[in-house]
C-alpha cells in the first residue's frame, strides 16, 4: 500500500516543524508527505526546504496565494496531485505517533474511509513539547503529558490503548464515523468519483460534507481513533466565523436530502454528465 498523506497547514511554522519530525520517524516507510499550503510566508517554505533536502520520504510542498481561506481549493489540487493510490488527509498542528501511517496502512480496505480524531493539547504542553520528546515518545506518554498539564479522560483513553483495547474501543464507540480532515483516510480514486471537496465551503465541516458525500457513494466510514493516534496543537482560530458555519451547514442540508455524491464546486468545475 503506497500513501500520500497531505498535510495542510497556513503560517505555523513552529508547529508544522513538529509534525514534520513525528513523520520523519514512522515504523511505516511507503509514503510521501505533500504539503497543503494555503499561502504562507516565504518562512514556511523555507522550513520545508530545509527538511526536503534530507527527509527519509518523498516531501512536496503545494502552494498557492493568499487570498483568505481556500484550504479546500488546495486540497483538491494535493488530491489531484499526490502519486499514490491511498491518501491520509491530516493537518499542519497534529503531530502523529510513530505508527499513524502504518494503523492507517493496516486498515485500509476497498469500500471504506478510516475516521480517526486526535487528543488535544494545552497551549502549555503544546509549546513545550521538543523534538527529543517526538523522537523519543514522551509526548504519546500519559504521564509525562499530566506532569505538565491536566489531560482529558478521552485522551488518555486514546493514548492508554493498546491494539486489542483499541479495536474494541472504536468498536464499541457510539461516535459516528465521519471525515475530519486531522485524521482520516480512503482511496484517492473515491476522492475522484466525489469530486473532491465543496470549495465554496470555509471552515467548519468541509471535512464531514466530504465523508457525507462518500457515504452516499457507497464508501462507508470505519472508526479507528483508539488506534490513529495523533496529538492536536492549540492554536486561535480566527477563520471561524458564524456566517461560515451557517453557509456550510445550508450546503450540508442539502447534501442529504438530495444524497448527493458530487459537487459542481469541486475538483472538476461542471455538472456530473450522466
Amino acid at each position: 500500500m503506497k500513501i500520500s498523506v497531505i498535510v495542510s497547514t497556513y503560517n505555523a511554522e513552529k508547529w508544522l516543524e513538529k509534525v514534520l519530525i513525528g513523520y520523519s520517524c514512522q515504523t511505516y516507510s511507503d509514503f510521501e508527505v505533500i504539503i497543503a499550503d494555503d499561502g504562507s510566508r516565504e518562512t514556511t517554505k523555507e522550513l520545508i526546504d530545509k527538511y526536503a533536502a534530507n527527509y527519509p520520504v518523498p516531501l512536496r510542498h503545494l502552494w498557492h496565494e493568499d487570498q483568505g481561506y481556500r484550504r479546500q481549493e488546495l486540497l483538491n489540487i494535493a488530491i489531484v496531485e499526490a502519486k499514490n493510490e491511498y491518501i491520509l488527509m491530516t493537518d499542519g498542528d497534529c503531530i502523529p505517533r510513530k505508527d499513524f501511517v502504518e494503523v492507517h496502512a493496516k486498515n485500509a480496505q476497498r469500500g471504506r474511509f478510516l475516521s480517526g480524531g486526535y487528543c488535544k493539547l494545552s497551549m502549555k504542553v503544546s509549546e513545550e513539547i521538543t523534538k527529543d520528546d517526538i523522537l523519543a515518545e514522551n509526548c504519546f506518554d500519559v504521564k509525562w503529558l499530566k506532569s505538565k498539564d491536566k489531560l482529558g479522560f478521552s485522551q488518555t483513553l486514546k493514548l492508554s490503548s493498546d491494539g486489542v483495547l483499541g479495536t474494541i474501543l472504536d468498536t464499541v464507540t457510539p461516535t459516528n464515523p465521519s471525515f475530519n480532515n486531522c485524521n482520516s483516510s480512503g482511496f484517492r480514486d473515491d476522492m475522484i468519483a466525489i469530486n473532491g471537496y465543496d470549495e465554496r465551503m470555509k471552515y467548519g465541516g468541509p471535512d464531514r460534507e466530504f465523508g457525507e458525500r462518500l457515504e452516499n457513494n457507497g464508501i462507508k466510514g470505519m472508526q479507528i481513533r483508539h488506534k490513529a493516534i495523533c496529538l492536536h496543537l492549540d492554536h486561535a482560530r480566527g477563520y471561524k466565523t458564524p456566517e461560515s458555519l451557517a453557509a456550510n451547514l445550508a450546503i450540508r442540508s442539502d447534501v442529504k436530502k438530495q444524497n448527493s455524491v458530487w459537487t459542481p464546486y469541486g475538483i472538476v468545475k461542471e455538472e456530473k454528465k450522466a
